[in-house]
C-alpha cells in the first residue's frame, strides 16, 4: 500500500474510532436514565442537535460519496435517536420535548427539500450543504461557552465531563487532519473550534483540580493571616 493510501486509511480509522467514542459518552446518560427512571440532570437538547448534525453530515457524505462520513454519522444518528427515545420514555414533560423535536426536524426537512429539490446543480448543492453543516457544527462547539463561564465563576469543573473533553479533542483533531487530506474546508473549519474549546476545558480541569483548589485556599488563608 502506498504511503498516501496508508495515511488516508489511518486517518479514516481514527475519525471513526474517536468520533464513535465521543458519541458513546451518552451511554452514561442512558444508563442513568434507566437506573433512576428519570431524566434529572440529563440535558435533552444536545441529543437532538447532535442527531440533526449527524443527519446533515450523513447527507453530505452520501452526496460526496465518502464512506467515512457515511459510517460515522449513520451510527451516530442511530445512537442519538436511541438517546432521544429513552429520554422521551422517562420524561414527564413530553409536550415541550416533542415540540422542540418537531421544530428542529421541521427545519431539517425544509433544508433537505431546498438542497435536493431547488438546487439541481450537484456541485452547488454540495457546497451549500457543506456550508450548512459547517455552520451548524461550529454553533454546537461554541454553544457550551456559557457553561465554561459558569465553571470559572464557581471554580469547579463538576459540570464538565473529562472523558467527553478528551474524546472531542481527539475526534476534532482527526477530522481536521482528514479534511486537510481531502482538501475539504467544510470538514476542516468546523472542527477547529472543537480543538480550541477542548484545550480550554483541559486548562479548566488543570486550574480547578482539587489540588489546585487546595493550594489556592492555602494561599488565600496565608494572605488573610498576614
Amino acid at each position: 500500500m502506498e504511503a498516501g493510501g496508508l495515511a488516508d486509511s489511518l486517518l479514516s480509522g481514527a475519525c471513526v474510532l474517536f468520533t464513535l467514542g465521543m458519541f458513546s459518552t451518552g451511554l452514561s446518560d442512558l444508563k442513568h436514565m434507566r437506573m433512576t427512571r428519570s431524566v434529572d440532570s440529563v440535558q435533552f437538547l444536545p441529543f437532538l442537535t447532535t442527531d440533526v448534525n449527524n443527519l446533515s453530515w450523513l447527507s453530505y457524505g452520501a452526496l460526496k460519496g465518502n464512506g467515512t462520513l457515511i459510517v460515522v454519522n449513520a451510527v451516530g444518528a442511530v445512537l442519538q435517536t436511541l438517546y432521544i427515545l429513552v429520554y422521551l420514555h422517562y420524561c414527564h414533560r413530553k409536550r415541550a420535548v416533542l415540540l422542540q423535536t418537531a421544530i428542529l426536524l421541521g427545519v431539517l426537512v425544509l433544508g433537505f427539500g431546498y438542497f435536493w429539490l431547488l438546487v439541481p446543480d450537484l456541485e452547488t448543492r454540495l457546497q451549500q450543504l457543506g456550508l450548512f453543516c459547517s455552520v451548524f457544527t461550529i454553533s454546537m462547539y461554541l454553544s457550551p461557552l456559557a457553561d465554561l463561564a459558569k465553571v470559572i465563576q464557581s471554580k469547579s469543573t463538576q459540570r464538565l465531563s473529562f472523558s467527553l473533553t478528551i474524546a472531542t479533542l481527539l475526534s476534532s483533531a482527526s477530522w481536521t487532519l482528514y479534511g486537510f487530506r481531502l482538501n475539504d474546508p467544510y470538514i476542516v473549519v468546523p472542527n477547529l473550534p472543537g480543538i480550541l474549546t477542548s484545550f480550554i476545558r483541559l486548562w479548566l480541569f488543570w486550574k480547578y483540580s482539587p489540588r489546585a483548589r487546595q493550594e489556592l485556599s492555602v494561599s488565600t488563608s496565608l494572605r488573610e493571616f498576614t
